[in-house]
C-alpha cells in the first residue's frame, strides 16, 4: 500500500484547502486513515482520523470545527477539508494507513503506532497559511 498526498498550497488566513490522500497498491476499504502534520521545528502531530468504513472520526482539539475528514472508497481516496485556516496550520501534511482489525471500529491519531505505510517514501503535501 502506498499513499500519495496532494492539494496543499498557499492560502490566506480564513481561507480553505482540500487535501487528498490517494492510495495505490491496495484498496482502502480495510484501512483506517490518519492525517498528520509537521510544522517547521516541531514534532509530527495527529490531526484527524477516520475508520475504514467512515463511520467514526476524530479530530485534534486545534482543528475541531474547522477541518472535516471524509473518504470515498470507490475512488480509493481520503480527504481533509480545511476551512478557516490559521497560520498555525502551516506545515507538511501526511496521511497514514492502519489495516489492523480494529480499523472498522476505531481510528488512532498517535504517531507512536506502526502504521502500514510508515517509511515508504511518503512526501506529504505542503500547506502554507500566510497573508
Amino acid at each position: 500500500l502506498q499513499l500519495v498526498e496532494s492539494g496543499g498550497g498557499l492560502v490566506q488566513p480564513g481561507g480553505s484547502l482540500k487535501l487528498s490522500c490517494q492510495a495505490s497498491g491496495a484498496t482502502l476499504d480495510n484501512y483506517g486513515i490518519t492525517w498528520f502534520r509537521q510544522a517547521p521545528g516541531k514534532e509530527r502531530e495527529g490531526v484527524s482520523c477516520i475508520t475504514s468504513g467512515g463511520g467514526s472520526t476524530k479530530y485534534a482539539d486545534s482543528v475541531k470545527g474547522r477541518f472535516t475528514i471524509s473518504r470515498d472508497n470507490a475512488k480509493n481516496t481520503v480527504y481533509l477539508q480545511m476551512n478557516n485556516v490559521k497560520s498555525e496550520d502551516t506545515g507538511i501534511y501526511y496521511c497514514a494507513a492502519d489495516g489492523a482489525p480494529h480499523a472498522h471500529a476505531l481510528c488512532v491519531t498517535t504517531t507512536r503506532y506502526p502504521y502500514d505505510n510508515w517509511g515508504q517514501g511518503t512526501q506529504g503535501t505542503q500547506v502554507t497559511v500566510s497573508s
